[in-house]
């Protein structure tokens, strides 16, 4: 790997100094004009709105581990159980529907990391919540026209930084447990959604921080987090590293580019109560962050999940057809009937 370049520092706006357990999976929505993402634990959804710059929040009766936009104006899901259709409705209101549950290898997983590729699949990966196991039950899901499958990938402790390049032939992924620390390149093919061979790309171990969540951008590169070292590491097709970035807080798990246009470099918070990040010094939380100056971080808008081309036509309503299928966030999630 080459020499590293340091980037000019570019002038940042706080959005938001929520703080979150887990932030994760930022999703930019081009016809809401919103930012979504996840806090896993809490468990819950969030969208700012860009105009107004107002948050809402939405619990879900799951931990949630990423989420897409959807053609219809939905948010899709992927949860504890299965891949869920969460329609928004007043805060803190949620309607939830089961698109397709799925069978882990072992107790205690859930899905963590994915998102949509080129052409409107959805992908994630599941993991072991606790990570002390460093247990590589982890796999990649894909839901496309024949529903639900995989693992069609395997092996994997804490699969992350998922990301597809501009022309679709290209996808990434790393494992960001502390054991493995690695991003890989494969071979995709966007007709088939079939992944080729795992290909070693990156090795960050010889980096600040573990891989975590990822992004490309219209240049095609990729960015991914250094998670724990409050970093943000940019690399070309070829691996190049132009890193660190200016953009710096105590614990930085994904990075999105988002915003109007796609133009905007943001990054999310997911910080516990006693971390503070280091990016203004008039800052004490945990925030998300955009550049207006920063023109290399225009990135690639991904489709919407296209429901139009999927037989999902009777989603199972959740919770169970005895009660509304309305969430009520102010309700204990932990009463809320689950698919089993």
């Amino acid at each position: 790997m080459s020499a590293t370049v340091q980037p000019r520092t570019q002038p940042v706006e706080c959005l938001s100094t929520g703080r979150d357990q887990v932030g994760e999976s930022p999703v930019w929505s081009v016809a809401d004009q919103c930012l979504y993402w996840v806090d896993i634990e809490a468990p819950c959804v969030h969208r700012l709105d860009w105009a107004t710059r107002v948050q809402s929040s939405w619990t879900l009766p799951e931990r949630v581990g990423c989420i897409a936009v959807s053609d219809r104006g939905t948010l899709i899901a992927a949860m504890e159980t299965g891949i869920f259709e969460v329609t928004l409705a007043e805060p803190p209101l949620a309607h939830i529907s089961l698109l397709a549950g799925v069978s882990h290898p072992q107790p205690g997983m859930r899905f963590n990391d994915g998102r949509c590729d080129r052409q409107g699949r959805f992908w994630a990966g599941t993991m072991v919540r606790d990570m002390g196991l460093a247990s590589a039950a982890g796999g990649i899901y894909g839901l496309d026209t024949n529903g639900l499958r995989g693992p069609v990938l395997e092996g994997y402790i804490t699969p992350n930084g998922m990301a597809f390049s501009a022309d679709g032939t290209t996808a990434y992924l790393s494992d960001s447990h502390p054991r493995v620390q690695k991003i890989w390149q494969h071979t995709f093919d966007g007709a088939t959604g079939t992944w080729g061979p795992q290909t070693a790309w990156v090795d960050m171990q010889a980096l600040p921080g573990r891989p975590d969540g990822a992004a490309i951008d219209a240049e095609g590169c990729y960015w991914i987090c250094g998670n724990d070292a409050g970093q943000v590491h940019r690399f070309s097709p070829r691996a190049r590293c132009f890193s660190p970035s200016p953009y710096r807080s105590a614990s930085r798990p994904c990075v999105p580019l988002a915003g109007p246009s796609c133009a905007i470099c943001s990054s999310p918070p997911s910080a516990l109560p006693h971390r503070c990040p280091a990016l203004m010094p008039r800052w004490t939380a945990p925030c998300w962050c955009w550049s207006p100056a920063c023109k290399v971080c225009r990135s690639l808008c991904f489709p919407a999940f296209p429901f139009d081309s999927f037989p999902f036509v009777n989603p199972q309503p959740i919770p169970s057809e005895e009660t509304t299928c309305a969430f009520n966030s102010r309700n204990s999630p932990a009463n809320w009937p689950l698919p089993r």
